[in-house]
């Protein structure tokens, strides 16, 4: 096995500082990484840069590929072109170090940001991340959100131990709503940005005003914005809803839209510590958001089938969980399926802890019951569901357009 020699170590030192040499100005630099735990272990990574292990670190952590059979948008579809959770997360990425690369900017924290952003996101998507956050105030008047939920499973239930720019990024990166200028805040510590965290589970409306710290989490919350304006409109037309949008400024396709959008973003950014966009190209993104709002996610035929079956399915198994964990039982899916994880049941235990014990005392069951539900993918929270209730009403009710249904055939 061949190892690296002194003179290649020093070789590829140099061409990680010679990108850093034609970043902007305006670009976080590697140097500037900081972790809530130090350690020499990646010091002397002469392949990788600091934001280069925190990509590799999300995309092996334990709940990444749950992504795959996440809902984005359109639930109840056996349809393998409508987008999942994981599709959008490349989007996403991809849209945002075309931006970073035009803006010279550090692809490697953008990339991390972007491909971390949702792993956090519930089952069935925003309606599901609706139904969680509403049990959860209930039983503890503390908030759920996505965007919060995910740095929970990097930084605490993972232990992936990720740089604060990264994990501030991921957490500033709601883009429900388009703003004409993003300008990053200013972090600067772990102290800072958990009193931050902390804010966002107690105060009613605060996750609304989190900014960036960086310019590269900026271009990551403008991307996630950009990845599904038109995709969800794409996505719309492939399950046959039926929808006519008025016209807008980029284009009917997914790419015009992405397009237009992209270059006019760079063009009024290069060279400046902010993103800026032209006043059509701002009017025109918030005509789609309002126009998607109204004729896609708040759609009778979308949103129905969660309402009545997502949304009690998900309370009865809050409220099932939640006392078997408070009664012990051992037997219980929360248990067998998530706490007993060699990986994410680690987390809710003592170093060295009997396998079964989990410390209540320390962690709130309400948490724990949150945690497994925000884990599972769509498929899974249906199959658990009949598997805990199969005489229920609800378990009839579920039902998918398949493959060859005439809808698609049409």
């Amino acid at each position: 096995m061949q190892k690296l020699t002194g003179r290649e170590t020093k070789w590829l030192r140099e061409v990680i500082e010679d990108t850093e040499q034609i970043m902007s100005p305006f670009a976080c630099r590697n140097k500037d990484a900081v972790r809530e735990h130090p350690s020499t272990k990646y010091a002397n990574d002469v392949l990788r840069t600091q934001f280069s292990i925190d990509i590799d670190k999300i995309l092996h952590s334990a709940l990444y590929n749950r992504g795959n059979d996440k809902t984005q948008v359109f639930s109840f579809y056996h349809n393998d072109d409508i987008t999942r959770r994981s599709t959008h997360v490349q989007l996403v990425s991809r849209i945002a170090r075309i931006i970073g690369r035009a803006l010279r900017l550090n692809l490697d924290l953008i990339e991390g940001i972007a491909i971390g952003h949702d792993v956090g996101h519930t089952p069935f998507g925003h309606k599901g991340e609706e139904f969680l956050n509403e049990l959860y105030y209930e039983h503890t008047g503390r908030f759920f959100n996505h965007n919060v939920h995910s740095v929970r499973v990097l930084q605490k239930i993972t232990n992936c131990n990720l740089t604060l720019q990264t994990l501030d990024g991921i957490l500033c990166h709601c883009g429900e709503k388009a703003f004409a200028k993003y300008e990053p805040a200013s972090v600067h510590s772990f102290d800072e940005y958990n009193e931050i965290v902390e804010k966002c589970y107690t105060q009613k409306g605060y996750v609304k005003t989190l900014r960036p710290s960086t310019l590269e989490g900026c271009v990551v919350r403008i991307s996630d914005m950009i990845a599904y304006l038109g995709k969800d409109r794409q996505d719309a037309s492939k399950v046959k809803l039926g929808v006519h949008y008025e016209s807008n400024p980029f284009g009917d396709k997914n790419t015009d839209i992405i397009t237009a959008i992209v270059t006019d973003l760079v063009a009024n950014s290069i060279g400046q510590p902010y993103l800026s966009m032209s006043d059509d190209v701002f009017q025109g993104i918030t005509e789609i958001l309002r126009e998607n709002g109204e004729k896609i996610y708040q759609c009778p035929a979308v949103i129905k089938p969660y309402y009545e079956i997502i949304r009690p399915m998900m309370e009865m198994m809050y409220k099932r969980f939640l006392s078997e964990l408070q009664s012990n039982c051992y037997d219980s899916l929360i248990y067998q399926h998530y706490l007993n994880g060699s990986v994410v049941g680690n987390f809710y235990r003592e170093h060295n802890a009997k396998r079964r014990i989990v410390r209540l005392d320390i962690h709130d069951p309400n948490d724990i019951v949150v945690d497994f539900i925000a884990s599972m993918t769509d498929d899974y929270f249906i199959d658990a569901f009949l598997h805990l209730f199969p005489d229920h009403p609800l378990s009839e009710k579920v039902e998918y357009v398949g493959y060859f249904d005439k809808k698609y055939t049409k």
